[in-house]
């Protein structure tokens, strides 16, 4: 299936997401909100990728909202004024639902980002489990710059990435934050010197964590993100409760015999999110 704004290539369990409008910095089209969220749910629900790159062509990673959205923002004067604002608040959600299907896949994902990451580029990979970046790489919470505020998951997400004093700074200022710092404040995993390099780096990760028991990997993802967002003591009664329930022999017997050699297909794909047992 084509895409405006995507290539989408899914081999040997890692699905490759690329950003494909290079040539127009990648903004974030209407296209954009409506294949991202499509492309990352059909496969999450097939089972079969086991991780996730999310990455770009062209100079820059992502430019943000294309200006085209706003401009084709309809006009809502003749409505009622709460019920048009909570018409544009629908909007908004359905916006950062698109970015939290990143969050909500069941496989890790992971960003590679060369050039400019700005606005909304900045929402996209704070719903990422890992990003890595070329030593060209800038980002910038624009919004600020434009007099508005980030809402589609910038504050929230990167507030259990980077340290507060540094993202207040740079949600405040709208300043452009360099790779080097980036990597000093944890935002990234790693810095490299080209996108080959780093694209080399990435999908060598995205093998490494291919080869583990997918099973394993979906609830390390889970336990992380429900403990990002719940007190210790629910984590830990969330985690006894999954381990309860899918800690089982077969894929710890595959793992102890393969000595950390284990190949993908070792182990069983997830089910479709789909699967029925009734």
């Amino acid at each position: 299936m084509g895409y405006e704004c995507f290539e989408v290539e899914n081999s040997d369990h890692i699905a490759h997401l690329q950003l494909s409008r290079g040539d127009a910095f990648n903004t974030m089209t209407h296209a954009f909100w409506a294949e991202l969220p499509a492309i990352v749910r059909e496969i999450d629900r097939t089972g079969d990728a086991r991780a996730m790159v999310l990455s770009s062509s062209g100079r820059h990673f992502c430019a943000g909202m294309d200006l085209s959205v706003f401009a084709s923002m309809p006009d809502m004067s003749a409505h009622e004024t709460g019920r048009a604002r909570a018409a544009f608040m629908q909007t908004v959600r359905k916006l950062q639902e698109s970015l939290t299907t990143l969050e909500e896949a069941r496989v890790p994902v992971i960003a590679a980002i060369q050039g400019g990451c700005l606005g909304g580029g900045i929402d996209m990979i704070s719903a990422c489990d890992m990003r890595y970046c070329t030593a060209d790489a800038f980002f910038c919470i624009q919004e600020i710059n434009l007099g508005i505020v980030a809402d589609v998951g910038t504050y929230p997400r990167l507030a259990h990435i980077i340290p507060q004093g540094v993202l207040r700074e740079l949600a405040f200022t709208g300043r452009r934050l360099d790779a080097a710092r980036a990597l000093d404040i944890g935002l990234v995993n790693a810095v490299f010197d080209t996108q080959e390099e780093m694209m080399e780096a990435v999908m060598g990760t995205a093998r490494e964590i291919a080869a583990k028991s997918p099973l394993a990997v979906w609830g390390t993802k889970e336990m992380l993100n429900y403990g990002r967002d719940h007190s210790i003591a629910d984590a830990l009664h969330h985690v006894a409760t999954w381990q309860s329930g899918m800690l089982q022999e077969t894929d710890l017997k595959t793992a102890l015999a393969a000595k950390g050699e284990t190949a993908p297909d070792d182990f069983d794909n997830l089910l479709p999110r789909d699967s029925s047992v009734l």
